[in-house]
């Protein structure tokens, strides 16, 4: 029978501790016949979603929301004057998308958070021409 062995690279191993209380435990790996302490970070990134020690994703929303905002001015560039339908259909595919990539992860419980990803979308209602004079609350209620 034939033995498999795992080959890692070991300068990608790294530790990140999701605790109450801090330890400042060594994290360590044999690797060749050698001892090797494993570099110990506070956040990491992982199939594009953000994680902290305190799993607060405040920096995941930070980066998406950037994200959005990026490519909301891309369309609001090129596409100054669509309409709704247009926008709404480039806004979902290709805004909200960013917005709402891994949320049931992260889901958003806090009231910063929250308006943060909200501001989004108040700018991106802002951006289709026959409802831009409305107030947002009446904005959102337009077919």
């Amino acid at each position: 029978m034939k033995k498999w062995l795992l080959k890692l690279n070991i300068d990608k191993c790294k530790v990140v501790s999701y605790e109450r209380h801090v330890t400042d435990y060594q994290y360590h790996m044999n690797h060749c016949w050698s001892d090797i302490a494993l570099e110990k970070l506070s956040d990491i990134a992982d199939l594009g979603v953000n994680f902290d020690d305190k799993l607060s994703f405040k920096d995941h929303i930070t980066d998406k929301t950037n994200k959005a905002y990026g490519v909301l001015g891309i369309i609001k560039h090129n596409l100054d004057n669509l309409y709704t339908d247009a926008f709404l259909m480039l806004y979902k595919s290709m805004v909200r998308s960013h917005l709402e990539y891994a949320g049931a992860l992260w889901n958003p419980n806090r009231n910063g958070d929250i308006k943060r990803l909200e501001k989004v979308q108040m700018r991106a209602t802002k951006s289709v021409n026959n409802v831009r004079h409305l107030s947002y609350e009446n904005r959102q209620s337009q077919p």
